[in-house]
């Protein structure tokens, strides 16, 4: 029989989790590590990047579609994808879990481990966290990330300039993609030798889904290279672009030309051109950069390329908004309280 997490008492729940998180990269920076009331982490550059997020499941993520190392992933992305949305690199990652004690041991250990798997990658250790228990069938997970400016001054929404480029880093439209299928009910894709082309895109896009990867690295390398302003994509381009014009009063006008040149074509493979343009303009949960830079200074950076999809404009009579090819574009977005 599968033990569950009514037969354990939180300290022996423990003892199995944190030996999951032990020898995680930049520990070194970690002066007290969990165990006290509190971690104490070093903040080389005098200041601190701070961010958290939550899951929630039957909301954010279903059990039969996504593992409980599939979640643990995601979570850290999307932190530490903010983080790196400031130009900044993680420094210590706190988790908390909220569940039923219903729910097996063997999923928290899956989805630690998946926390570990993501924190390896970003570079980043696990400090400590909070454990609770909470109604049937409940099941909330949440972390704070923390992280250092390297001593450069934080990329705002703020900056964007007239003239200025509009670039991105990553995928667009492929995790909102990906949740569609899903939603759909499509068969999962064969993966032999031999699968066509719409099984592997498929695939991909159900992949960057449940374990995403954002392009971390190239956060501080755009706050290096100059970046005006920058954010993580979680709710959509155009939601999210929408959020840079309005903060630093411009608008954003894309270019349909580029976004197709680069991003519709495995979304179209399997869902059509029309939802694939939906997707790129509006899905959500994609965590790739969105930023603006001077035109010139776009990073050249094979390891996490860079694609220039338009320019900073000045406003029309609609006020700072998104354009595409001088169009308001209507992609609504994700919305916490309107999915």
């Amino acid at each position: 029989m599968s033990q569950r997490l009514r037969d354990l008492d939180e300290s022996a729940l423990l003892r199995q989790i944190f030996p999951i998180f032990a020898g995680l990269p930049g520990s070194s920076g970690v002066s007290v590590p969990a165990g006290d009331d509190a971690a104490v982490v070093a903040a080389p550059s005098g200041s601190v990047i701070a961010t958290t997020d939550s899951m929630v499941r039957g909301r954010d993520w279903r059990d039969d579609w996504s593992s409980g190392h599939d979640v643990g992933w995601k979570l850290v992305a999307q932190n530490v994808a903010d983080v790196a949305a400031m130009g900044g690199v993680p420094t210590g990652l706190l988790v908390s879990l909220m569940v039923d004690p219903e729910v097996e041991v063997a999923w928290v250990l899956d989805f630690a481990a998946g926390v570990a798997a993501a924190a390896q990658d970003a570079g980043c250790p696990v400090l400590g966290g909070d454990l609770s228990s909470a109604p049937a069938g409940v099941v909330v997970v949440s972390i704070t990330a923390l992280g250092d400016l390297g001593g450069r001054a934080p990329v705002l929404r703020s900056g964007a300039r007239v003239g200025d480029v509009v670039a991105v880093c990553g995928s667009l439209g492929w995790s909102g993609a990906g949740l569609a299928t899903y939603a759909a009910g499509l068969a999962e894709p064969s993966l032999s030798p031999t699968s066509p082309v719409a099984d592997r895109d498929l695939s991909l896009l159900r992949w960057y889904h449940r374990v995403p990867r954002p392009p971390y690295e190239a956060g501080p390398g755009a706050a290096a290279a100059g970046a005006s302003a920058m954010l993580d994509i979680s709710d959509g381009l155009v939601r999210d672009g929408r959020r840079i014009a309005a903060a630093s009063g411009v608008s954003l006008e894309l270019s349909r030309e580029a976004l197709a040149g680069q991003f519709v074509g495995p979304v179209a493979a399997v869902l059509g051109e029309a939802q694939a343009w939906e997707q790129v303009l509006g899905g959500g949960e994609e965590h790739s950069l969105l930023a603006t830079f001077a035109a010139g200074s776009v990073p050249d950076d094979e390891r996490a390329p860079w694609w220039v999809i338009g320019t900073c404009v000045a406003p029309g009579p609609e006020g700072p908004t998104v354009l595409l090819d001088g169009i308001p574009a209507s992609a609504r977005g994700w919305d916490h309280f309107h999915p």
